[in-house]
């Protein structure tokens, strides 16, 4: 079972929904008669897992409450009592989230129940249908399981049953949970918070000795600790760190014998083996495959070859891809070696198990390829839910802001791209078919940079080989742009306010017509153009044909650096934040709150950007591009290790506080509550936003700026 964090999206919620019959309304003397429950996993209904018993409770039923259910002393005299029932029950429930309508008195009852027996009770974590749908329609008065199920459309059989009940709760809350949405209520911590601002319901339900329906505090993530131990090294180097390099590729038509010698001369376990002619390896035979051929009888076994024995196809893994990936995907492939291949596509080196073993491949390692399997959207919202707790975990391991970042980035961009897959699916099942030419799916701004972190909206867009803007090509693309953005704002992913969607005309082009596009930026270079060149020159491919945004990356980079002019005004739009400092250095805040982004983070990162396009440093990170810039030498080179500094302070309180916000259900930003900062910390703070004024600097500096 998906351990479930605050940061989980309702509609792929572990839970179980319940509901009881009793003795009576009174949670003071009250003894359950019934119980009904069923399971709701990644948004359906768990037809076959139901708890349904009858309860002996040890005491007459009265008339007036058997009048209501229907339950009689003769019906109960030889159930179960509730002490015999309590395992199972637990059993059933787990770790789950637990849902009723009026929860708050089932709650109580199960208290006393557990109390009566003797019995350990751990109070869950909880949802009320009642006050879920208050928040849905204020004007709604009457909040009886009837009315609400008449104002959603949900049928109720068996009524003052309770299975009956319990499964139209279900039924209930499944309808609430796109509605939520409507409303910015995402999460299980959102909707948590949410709820406690009813104060008449917690008032009536206090007057009744009932217990909360929803827990008052969530703090750190109510009961789910930060991943005990986490080992950060995974998640903080890059494949490129630990592979073999340069790899052993030889010909299909080497014999075994030719092979081993050269393993044993390269000290290497595996050659990756070529195509004909080509020079392309397409399998690989390892140490392994080698000795069994030798140890076989057959005299003629050293005349075999390496494409007689290889494995094939050839599993690969990104030189650029996180450690923690590449465990992932030999666990889940079951392989001891993988290929590691550049952006162009070829392989530059070999990874081994044994390159791995120092890594502790344990259970901390919770994210691999969770996110790239995940076999429909529930899947994908649960995997992209886990983010906050493994950057909780980095975080008390004292990672840098930025590695945690990079690694938050890497998740985005496996998400757009596992998304973009299932839209395509979609697309199939449909019956439009496949992409009618080949394209490349692009993630803009942040995630793009590897600079992410816990409040990311949907920046990207597509490249496609050809076809005119409006025709057959593009009309398909903008199809599979408008479900990739539904999917992606359903998992947790908002859709951008500035509309940087593929979905959107603006950013979905045939690869002449981005050309076009970049160069009418440059050309025109009004305010929008230059936004629009922000967010495009830090892109990323994360699915589809490599070789188009390689091209592309090259011919806009080229286009930049050659437009002095344009340059010029990118560098006074950088140039045009003021940091949020006193005439006297004290840090403005607006309630309280500073933003750090607008503040501090846009200007380092604009900054970065401008001088990488004047110098022709391709690289995407802020930190990247201003050591490229700090190895021309063109700066002084203090200067850029303050920015550098600055950069990392600023992303680290913004990650900082987005984690407390996550934890206690308030939709994360880049609002740091200065107040919670110990002096030490707002004084480091302060000394970064002061870099900004240096970033300005170096940016309009004649030399820097050429």
């Amino acid at each position: 079972m998906t351990t479930i964090s605050s940061s989980t999206p309702l509609f792929c919620l572990d839970a179980v929904v319940l509901d009881t019959e009793t003795t009576s309304l009174d949670a003071e003397t009250a003894s359950v008669i019934q119980i009904g429950a069923f399971k709701v996993r990644s948004g359906e209904i768990v037809e076959e897992e139901v708890f349904d018993h009858l309860v002996n409770p040890g005491v007459p039923i009265p008339g007036t409450s058997s009048a209501i259910h229907g339950i009689f002393d003769r019906d109960v005299v030889e159930a179960p009592a509730f002490t015999d029932l309590a395992d199972d029950l637990q059993d059933f429930i787990g770790d789950r989230i637990v849902v009723g309508h009026n929860i708050a008195f089932d709650l109580t009852i199960f208290k006393r129940e557990y109390e009566r027996a003797g019995l350990p009770w751990q109070r869950p974590r909880s949802l009320d249908t009642q006050i879920l749908a208050r928040i849905v329609r204020a004007s709604l008065v009457d909040l009886s399981l009837d009315t609400v199920a008449e104002w959603l459309g949900v049928a109720i059989r068996d009524r003052h049953t309770a299975l009956g009940d319990a499964r139209a709760t279900a039924d209930i809350f499944l309808k609430l949970v796109p509605c939520l949405r409507q409303h910015d209520i995402r999460t299980l911590a959102e909707a948590e918070r949410a709820s406690r601002s009813f104060s008449d319901i917690h008032d009536s339900h206090a007057q009744a000795g009932w217990i909360p329906p929803v827990h008052d505090g969530i703090g750190d993530d109510f009961g789910v600790p930060a991943l005990a131990k986490i080992d950060s090294y995974p998640y903080c180097h890059r494949v490129r760190d630990i592979m073999g390099k340069p790899p052993l590729i030889a010909d299909r038509n080497w014999p075994v014998v030719k092979a081993v010698e050269a393993l044993v001369e390269k000290n290497v376990s595996s050659v990756f083996v070529a195509s004909d002619g080509t020079g392309n390896p397409f399998g690989i035979t390892t140490e392994r495959d080698l000795m069994r051929a030798i140890a076989r009888r057959d005299p003629e076994s050293h005349a075999e070859t390496l494409g007689d024995i290889m494995s094939a196809p050839l599993r690969t893994v990104r030189e650029d891809a996180f450690v923690y990936q590449a465990i992932g995907r030999m666990r889940r492939l079951g392989f001891r070696h993988l290929a590691v291949e550049n952006e162009e596509g070829e392989i530059v080196g070999a990874l081994t198990t044994g390159d791995l073993l120092r890594q502790r491949a344990s259970d901390a390692i919770i994210l691999g390829e969770e996110v790239e399997q995940a076999k429909d959207v529930a899947d994908l919202g649960a995997a992209w839910a886990r983010i906050p707790l493994v950057a909780r975990s980095l975080v008390k391991e004292g990672v840098d802001a930025r590695d945690i970042s990079a690694v938050v980035s890497e998740e985005l961009c496996a998400l757009t791209r596992r998304a973009c897959q299932l839209a395509e699916a979609r697309l199939a099942e449909k019956g439009r078919g496949g992409p009618p030419v080949p394209y490349v799916l692009l993630v803009l701004g942040s995630g793009g940079r590897g600079e992410t972190l816990l409040a990311p909206d949907q920046d990207n867009a597509i490249l496609f080989e050809s076809g005119a803007a409006g025709g057959p090509e593009d009309k398909w693309f903008a199809e599979l742009g408008t479900i990739l953005a539904d999917i992606l704002n359903e998992v947790g992913l908002p859709y951008c306010n500035g509309g940087v969607m593929a979905k959107n005309a603006d950013w979905r082009h045939s690869s002449d017509d981005w050309v076009a596009e970049i160069k009418g930026w440059i050309g025109r270079a009004d305010w929008r153009d230059v936004c629009h060149v922000d967010i495009f020159f830090d892109f990323r491919a994360v699915y589809g044909d490599q070789r188009l945004a390689n091209a592309l990356w090259r011919e806009a980079y080229d286009i930049a650096h050659r437009s002095p002019g344009f340059l010029k005004q990118l560098a006074a739009a950088a140039t045009d934040f003021r940091a949020p400092l006193s005439v006297f250095g004290t840090i403005k805040t607006e309630e309280g709150r500073v933003d750090l982004k607008a503040g501090g983070i846009l200007p380092l990162v604009s900054g970065a950007r401008v001088l990488a396009l004047r110098h022709a440093i391709s690289k995407r990170a802020t930190r990247d591009r201003l050591r490229g810039v700090e190895g021309l030498e063109v700066v002084n080179a203090e200067d850029l290790e303050n920015v550098i500094e600055a950069h990392g302070i600023l992303l680290n309180e913004d990650l900082n506080q987005q984690l407390e916000d996550i934890a206690q259900g308030t939709p994360p930003s880049n609002k740091v509550a200065l107040k919670r900062l110990p002096k030490s910390r707002r004084e480091k703070l302060r000394w970064a936003f002061g870099k900004v004024d240096v970033m300005n600097a170096l940016v309009g500096d004649p030399v820097a700026f050429g």
